[in-house]
């Protein structure tokens, strides 16, 4: 079977590189993106046949700088996932102690970070999609359906369903399929890291209807099936992975 090209932005660590790695196995070729190099050159030296290409995807430049990189060196894109994001934990404050201006700062962040660099990511590369065949996957959260205590990430991340179902039926007729996916509580993250209390952790983990938390391989997997051959009548879906949370108890 030919190689694949897999754009995975966010493939420094996570979900991301957990996806990197299930890619890589079946031979494919991961280009990882991500805002630090010296994540991504890690991440890619301990990924068969990946290659790194830093990039901010909060700037049209940055998403532009992937689509040329892409260009010179593979030509089409077989496989983007959109895995960038977060919930501006690691960004500068706001510069102002006016309460509406801290709001301001914290919605442009977060639709900054998990919104906009999916779509200037996916606009960069859409007419390089490989057609038919082409898969374009986005990496959305629980808190898109339930809210998590912030509302701007939740809707930043609930922005990208609209967007990925416009994409699908925009996409359809060239044989490109998109998806979702909306994980839960997952361990071993950047997101989740520290600042999670073992009391709220485990308050997350009872919600599931298996008794665990989320691994970002159980993510992975299913973002690598979803890019599979086995998924190409599956498209304009939104699959959670959550061990049943969204339900609850």
């Amino acid at each position: 079977m030919t190689a694949r090209t897999v754009v995975i932005s966010g493939g420094g660590t996570g979900i991301g590189f957990a996806t990197a790695l299930a890619f890589a196995r079946d031979g494919d070729v991961p280009v990882l993106v991500g805002r630090r190099p010296e994540v991504l050159d890690r991440a890619a030296a301990a990924v068969a046949g990946a290659v790194a290409c830093p990039a901010d995807l909060t700037e049209p430049r940055g998403a532009a700088r992937v689509a040329e990189f892409v260009a010179d060196r593979f030509g089409a894109v077989d496989v983007l996932v959109n895995c960038a994001g977060g919930n501006g934990g690691l960004e500068p404050a706001a510069d102002s102690t006016d309460p509406l201006a801290g709001i301001a700062h914290d919605w442009t962040v977060n639709f900054r970070l998990n919104t906009l660099t999916a779509v200037l990511l996916t606009e960069a590369l859409r007419d390089r999609l490989a057609a038919p065949g082409g898969r374009v996957l986005f990496v959305s959260s629980i808190a898109a359906f339930r809210g998590s205590g912030s509302g701007s990430y939740a809707a930043s991340k609930a922005a990208l369903h609209p967007y990925a179902f416009e994409l699908a039926a925009t996409l359809g007729p060239r044989g490109v399929t998109v998806n979702v996916v909306a994980p839960g509580l997952i361990d071993d993250t950047e997101f989740f890291g520290t600042s999670m209390t073992p009391e709220r952790r485990q308050a997350r983990v009872e919600e599931t209807l298996n008794g665990r938390a989320g691994t970002p391989g159980d993510v992975a997997e299913t973002l690598h099936w979803l890019a599979s051959h086995a998924a190409g009548h599956l498209t304009a879906q939104v699959i959670q992975v959550n061990g049943g949370a969204e339900r609850g108890r």
